[in-house]
């Protein structure tokens, strides 16, 4: 799989310095900069410390089975296209390489909806979905809310079903907010019924 992360931090320079410090315990294998810059730090066949804790489509080591993507954005601003459009080129080739299927690029926050935001709310993830590198609600059936976003990946029986919403709601609806509302049963239903994600066995 393929995990989008931002890098909260000031400028491109100042994360790398991070990622590249081995006393922080963090890495990742890209950062993309706002100028569309792309910088590779971990070979994509080894692990890189980017997921820390979390769980997705029944995965728990999610570091040893994904690529991570670190994006210079402060968490609040806009992406920009210098960097979107370099991001898509990336993704297009790793999804290649590794016959990853779109539906396995996620959020950060999708894995560990209990303390993990990025990348946000300002993240075009449609944009990504029209050029089949991840995934975009249509609508669906009015479907248990619970059983779909299982079903998607998410750890609902880890995290709760209010944690996973609130994930699911920053990628596809980040104007939604409080109690569940059929349009999130009715988005999720409809990926779920495209992408359904079996039990994790092993591939990227």
């Amino acid at each position: 799989m393929v995990v989008l992360h931002y890098t909260a931090m000031q400028c491109a320079e100042d994360a790398i310095c991070t990622l590249c410090d081995p006393e922080k315990e963090v890495s990742a294998h890209y950062l993309i900069a706002r100028d569309g810059v792309v910088t590779q730090m971990v070979d994509e066949r080894a692990r890189a410390w980017h997921a820390g804790a979390g769980r997705w489509a029944g995965c728990d080591d999610i570091n040893s089975r994904s690529i991570g993507i670190e994006l210079d954005n402060d968490g609040f601003s806009p992406f920009s296209s210098a960097l979107m459009d370099a991001l898509e080129d990336l993704l297009a080739g790793i999804l290649a390489r590794w016959e990853i299927p779109a539906h396995h690029v996620i959020a950060h926050s999708d894995l560990a909806p209990l303390r993990k935001f990025d990348p946000g709310a300002r993240f075009d993830w449609r944009r990504l979905a029209v050029q089949e590198l991840s995934i975009w609600p249509t609508r669906g059936d009015d479907l248990p809310l619970k059983e779909s976003l299982a079903t998607l990946g998410y750890g609902v029986e880890d995290f709760g079903v209010e944690a996973c919403l609130n994930a699911f709601r920053a990628r596809f609806a980040p104007w939604r907010d409080g109690m569940e509302f059929e349009a999130d049963r009715r988005d999720a239903a409809s990926l779920a019924a495209r992408f359904a994600v079996d039990p994790w066995d092993g591939a990227s």
